[in-house]
């Protein structure tokens, strides 16, 4: 497996790709590629194949978050999480908050991150 740091190789084509796998919809290129360029982008490759990514958008100084960490399913559970989880800790320069789905609770509590705060959300429709 390679991890990547900062992977600024990272394209619109290759993440629309991948999250389709996890995440199916509809997602427009330019907008993915503006994203992925405001954010720290910690991947893991298998060969060619990008098979997990966590995101970090931080302000560099007061806040962090991960916005998400997706991995494709065949790869879940062999410890490649928790890695991008611990190369999240190392290389972020805020402290993270970011939010679980219900059924993740157990894998960030056993990777060492302490329940914090309840989140809320504001939807907002896509464009």
């Amino acid at each position: 497996m390679e991890y990547r740091i900062d992977d600024r190789q990272l394209n619109a084509a290759v993440f629309i790709a991948f999250v389709n796998k996890v995440w199916p919809g509809k997602y427009d290129a330019d907008r993915t590629a503006e994203a992925l360029s405001k954010t720290l982008n910690i991947t893991a490759y298998d060969g060619e194949t990008l098979v997990e990514c966590l995101r970090i958008l931080t302000d560099g100084y007061f806040f962090g978050t991960i916005t998400e960490m997706l991995v494709l399913p065949e790869y879940q559970r062999q410890g490649i999480g928790s890695r991008l989880l611990q190369l999240a800790r190392e290389n972020t320069p805020t402290m993270l908050y970011f939010g679980a789905q219900p059924t993740a609770e157990q894998f960030y509590e056993k990777n060492g991150c302490p329940k914090g705060f309840q989140s809320y959300t504001i939807e907002k429709k896509r464009q």
